[in-house]
């Protein structure tokens, strides 16, 4: 399921451009246009799902995708052993700006805490 009107699911079905650094049938993750960190990417669900508030029991082997990505893409990107940050934002009041959920890998920086 995708929401026509929403950036993450059209860049999901690569209506949007993107670059994409891995991919499943479940996932897509690609560098943030607005980075926060050196190493800054987000990991998105190919379905439609609002935020974490959303997910459901059939939603744990998405989660374990997104999970194994972020782990792999940290190793990729050279952050995994210096350290690195997975986050979602839930809500307005948390900094969700975009209501499809995804979650920013952030590294190759000093993290503060904390957060904001």
């Amino acid at each position: 399921m995708s929401d026509t009107s929403c950036i993450f699911c059209k860049i999901a079905a690569r209506e949007i451009p993107a670059e994409i650094l891995r991919e499943s049938d479940r996932i897509v993750a690609f560098r943030d246009l607005n980075p926060q960190a050196p190493t800054h990417i987000l990991l998105i669900p190919k379905e439609h799902v609002a935020s974490l508030a959303e997910v459901t029991d059939d939603h744990g082997a998405m989660l374990a995708d997104i999970s194994q990505a972020a782990a792999h893409l940290a190793r990729t990107e050279g952050i995994d052993q210096t350290g690195w940050r997975l986050v979602t934002n839930v809500g307005p009041d948390a900094g969700q700006a975009v209501f499809h959920l995804h979650f920013h890998l952030l590294g190759g920086r000093k993290m503060l805490w904390p957060p904001g």
